[in-house]
């Protein structure tokens, strides 16, 4: 999911800090229960269904009450991490899907006890909360949304510059840039657009892309193991391929600086950006029917591949006070009512055979229906301290900060300073 390079940065130091931050000390007034739920969504549209969900959940809960604390991305995962060793962070909590989730499955209720794991099963991506991906094991989060890392191109400027569909392989993207720039039009661009994660961009949206063009979904466990190095000739190549659009002034040359890439694309300034779908209500509302999605097309032969993932939720502490209503909560969003709140929001609902009602939203799940292999992001499955590594040398590598065998070296360092448990062929 977004803002994922800050998880791998949780210390237990900043428990100072959580006092004033909302605790799952049961507040009670007349039989009313209040839980608190933390959440990093900022003012993303992820926010808006959380509000709006839990007041639909209070209205039918009058007893139960909930505190919704926005908590800054930046540290959200210190913050979590320190007030639950502490025992005094939220009942609920916003988490990554993947080895996120893992990453503090010790402060969290496997939800097997709970709710019955075929209820579980009817929402999509439920295996990348569970432990070593195994439903059998249970889960420990209830998704939020079908999300995707996805393309947005402005139709206009490709009709203006003789493109009539997305590219699909290097060669097709190259010879769109090149037409682009004919015309006129920055290519692609680049920043830190709406997630307030630092001043450069975020690398997984693209590299997820690159590793699906060069692997298929069974090898990717390869990369985890170690067992395809981060510096194999063939992921050279592919970042190779990336850092040359740069090269070429097929990208904004302040790729490094700019903070505004979201307000840039939605203003005409570019025709292609690779994102997220938590961006796509934004843009439409924005560009109307002049925005187009397509897959990012990383790959020497035409790509079969996206990245749609459950990725992120909510999940229940293990020190909540108050876990039969915070159940309650997590089984609301489970409900086609809930699911409605998060479509009206501008996501994608995860519920299995819900349909939203978006045509953006449906044609990126086209893609899906169309026979391409649905794959996981790359930062979920990849050890937090290597995505937060290549979220530094990768934007560097792009902007010509540094060399791509430099990048993907220090990348690969950081897998080999891991125990060798966690590059096992059980993910944890």
């Amino acid at each position: 999911m977004k803002n994922k390079w800050m998880a791998a940065v949780a210390l237990a130091t900043m428990s100072l800090l959580t006092a004033a931050c909302g605790s799952s000390t049961p507040t009670t007034s007349s039989g009313t229960v209040t839980l608190t739920l933390w959440h990093n969504y900022g003012t993303e549209a992820n926010a808006t269904a959380t509000v709006n969900l839990v007041n639909a959940f209070e209205k039918l809960h009058p007893n139960i009450k909930i505190k919704v604390v926005s908590q800054p991305a930046s540290n959200y995962f210190s913050l979590f991490q320190a007030a639950s060793i502490s025992h005094t962070g939220p009942d609920l909590a916003v988490q990554w899907t993947g080895l996120f989730t893992l990453q503090y499955q010790q402060f969290l209720a496997n939800l097997e006890q709970y709710i019955p794991k075929s209820q579980l099963e009817q929402m999509n991506g439920i295996q990348w909360t569970a432990p070593n991906f195994n439903i059998n094991k249970g889960a420990y989060v209830v998704p939020l949304e079908n999300q995707f890392y996805i393309g947005f191109y402005n139709k206009q400027m490709f009709a203006k510059a003789g493109i009539s569909s997305p590219p699909q392989t290097w060669t097709q993207l190259f010879q769109d840039c090149q037409k682009l720039k004919a015309a006129g039009y920055t290519p692609l661009l680049y920043g830190s657009g709406s997630q307030n994660l630092g001043a450069e961009f975020y690398p997984y949206y693209d590299f997820s892309y690159m590793m699906i063009g060069q692997y298929s979904l069974a090898q990717w466990k390869g990369l985890y193991t170690g067992q395809i190095p981060w510096t194999s000739p063939a992921i050279v190549s592919q970042v190779d391929k990336w850092v040359q659009l740069y090269k070429d002034g097929y990208t904004n040359k302040d790729v490094l600086t700019n903070i505004n890439s979201l307000g840039e694309f939605e203003q005409g300034k570019a025709a292609m950006l690779i994102k997220g779908n938590w961006d796509a209500a934004v843009l439409e509302q924005k560009m109307g029917s002049n925005l187009g999605v397509f897959v990012p097309p990383y790959s020497n032969t035409p790509i079969h591949g996206v990245v749609e993932f459950a990725g992120d939720g909510f999940a229940m502490t293990k020190y909540s006070q108050h876990k039969p209503q915070a159940i309650e909560f997590l089984k609301f969003m489970m409900t086609p009512q809930a699911q409605q709140i998060i479509a009206n929001a501008g996501l994608i609902p995860d519920l299995k055979g819900y349909s939203p009602s978006n045509a953006l939203d449906r044609a990126m799940l086209q893609f899906g229906n169309e026979g391409y292999t649905k794959y996981p992001m790359l930062d979920n499955v990849t050890q937090p301290e290597v995505v937060t590594a290549a979220s530094k040398v990768l934007d560097a590598a792009l902007g010509g900060a540094t060399t791509v065998q430099a990048a993907l070296q220090n990348m690969q360092q950081t897998l080999q300073q891991l125990p060798a448990s966690r590059r096992s062929s059980t993910y944890q």
